[in-house]
């Protein structure tokens, strides 16, 4: 009987050890935000410069001035159990090594902690400066990965839309969004947002089409006329005469980039209508699909007057970036 009992105590202390290891709390934090855990006279000097600095720097193509990333800083003996359950984490540390790291989950799911060290503050800003970009793209890159997963969760079924069809495309497309128009060769999808001054009037929107490839479409010089030509033919405003263009006033921003393994434009600017006054942010991504002989394009835009619009476009920017070319 004792030896049973013995038995049965390692069995549940072995299944409890194997529970712990995988059931963690889940974590908090809003996306777009990270905490970052260092001493006080690293984050008052110029360490906590360089990353407010980064962090801080204004995002593309917003009519409001909204940082790229949020932070909140904590000190060492203030990392507390509940602090340790934040989202994104940025630790900033004295050591007698130099690193630069990434390690997830460790204290609650999901979560992205990046450490870095160097034994001195000049080693320090070196090695911050040297990885800034992977740094801020990494906690992007995990937002971005969740809020898929989220809206996945209440996706639609994608096979209704003709015009994703004979893409041959999926996106993972949440429930909330409705089809404003959808001809086989043009998708217009539009959310109607519920929060804020933005409410009734303000809406998110997602557009997918494809070009056939040529000089023109694998230029990126031409990605705005590109845009332009689209907006006149498919996307009117309330009267004859008005359409959606891009805004003449603002450069939009147009970087090389990656997509399913294809080169392809991230461009990010303003539009607004064409003799009218609505106007918001968007960003756009064209891929050259060499595979298809064609250039595939999925944007997102928004209007929401009177509000800040960095979580809108971000949400447009995780639909977009779900897509699977099948």
């Amino acid at each position: 009987m004792r030896k049973i009992s013995s038995i049965l105590f390692i069995t549940v202390l072995f299944i409890s050890c194997i529970d712990n290891k995988v059931v963690l709390p889940r974590s908090v934090g809003a996306y777009n935000k990270v905490t970052v855990v260092t001493k006080g006279s690293l984050w008052t000097g110029s360490i906590g410069d360089e990353i407010r600095s980064s962090f801080g720097e204004l995002m593309v193509g917003l009519p409001q001035p909204e940082k790229t990333l949020s932070i909140g800083h904590v000190a060492p003996n203030g990392f507390s159990s509940m602090m340790r359950s934040n989202r994104n984490i940025l630790i900033v540390e004295l050591s007698d090594k130099e690193s630069f790291t990434t390690n997830y989950n460790k204290y609650a799911s999901p979560q992205t902690i990046v450490y870095v060290s160097s034994k001195d503050k000049e080693g320090l800003g070196k090695v911050l400066k040297k990885n800034m970009k992977a740094l801020m793209q990494t906690f992007k890159n995990s937002d971005i990965k969740l809020l898929q997963r989220v809206f996945y969760n209440k996706r639609v079924n994608d096979s209704m839309y003709k015009t994703l069809k004979n893409l041959n495309i999926s996106l993972t497309i949440p429930k909330e969004f409705k089809t404003v128009d959808d001809t086989g060769e043009f998708l217009w999808l539009r959310q109607h947002l519920k929060s804020g001054i933005a409410r009734g009037a303000g809406n998110n929107n997602i557009i997918v089409y494809s070009l056939p490839l040529n000089e023109k479409t694998i230029s990126q010089e031409n990605i705005i006329s590109m845009r332009d030509e689209i907006g006149e033919q498919y996307i009117p405003g309330s009267k004859e005469g008005m359409y959606m263009i891009t805004e003449a006033a603002y450069t939009p921003l147009t970087v090389k980039t990656e997509i399913l393994g294809n080169n392809a434009f991230e461009t990010r600017g303003k539009w607004e209508v064409k003799n009218d006054f609505m106007a918001g942010p968007f960003v756009n991504y064209a891929i050259i699909d060499q595979k298809n002989d064609r250039l595939l394009v999925v944007e997102g835009f928004t209007y929401a007057p009177s509000v800040n619009k960095r979580e809108f476009l971000f949400e447009l920017e995780a639909i977009a970036k779900s897509l699977v070319i099948n």
